[in-house]
C-alpha cells in the first residue's frame, strides 16, 4: 500500500520534497513542471549575463559566502560562479530567508538529501561551479548554506534587486 500526503513547503525544491519523502516512507504526488521561485527563474545560458564570483570556505570557526551582498537590476541574468575553497562540502540556495529556513529544517531531519535544483548547487571542497539565474522580481533574497550548522555559523548572503 502506498501512502500519499500533501505538504506545502514553501523554496523546497520538488526534487528535494520527493527525496524527503522517500527517506521517510511517504511518496509525493505527481506535479506539473510550473514551477515558481520566489527570486526569479533559471536562466538562459545561451543569452548574456554578468558574472559574479561567490567563495565558499570556512574561516575562524565560521562558514562564509564572499561577497556577502550582492545588487542586481530586475530582469537582469546573472552567471553564480562558485568556488569552494573550504574543507567542508557547501551549497547555494537561492530563495527568500523564510523559504531557506524552512528548507533548513527539512535538512536537520534528513542530513543526506541530495539536491537537484536550478536554484542551487552543492561543490565538494576545491571543487568549481556555476548557477544562472534571471531576478524577475524586486526584493532581497538570501543565498544560503543549508548544510546543518553552516547557515548557522554565517554562511548566508543577500542579493538585493533593484
Amino acid at each position: 500500500m502506498m501512502k500519499s500526503m500533501r505538504m506545502d513547503i514553501p523554496g523546497l525544491s520538488l526534487a528535494a520534497l520527493a527525496t524527503a519523502l522517500a527517506l521517510t516512507g511517504w511518496s509525493a504526488p505527481a506535479v506539473a513542471h510550473d514551477v515558481k521561485f520566489s527570486a526569479g527563474e533559471p536562466g538562459d545560458p545561451k543569452k548574456p549575463s554578468r558574472t559574479i564570483e561567490i567563495a565558499m570556505r570556512e574561516e575562524y570557526g565560521l562558514q562564509i559566502f564572499e561577497p556577502k551582498r550582492i545588487e542586481v537590476k530586475r530582469g537582469e541574468q546573472i552567471r553564480f560562479v562558485l568556488r569552494n575553497e573550504g574543507e567542508n562540502d557547501h551549497e547555494f540556495m537561492l530563495a527568500t530567508t523564510k523559504e531557506n529556513l524552512a528548507h533548513a529544517e527539512v535538512m536537520r531531519k534528513h542530513p543526506n538529501m541530495e539536491h537537484d535544483d536550478p536554484n542551487g548547487i552543492t561543490l565538494k571542497p576545491g571543487k568549481s561551479g556555476a548557477l544562472i539565474w534571471r531576478f524577475t522580481k524586486r526584493g532581497t533574497f538570501e543565498y544560503a548554506c543549508l548544510f546543518p550548522g553552516h547557515r548557522e555559523d554565517g554562511m548566508h548572503g543577500a542579493v538585493v534587486v533593484k
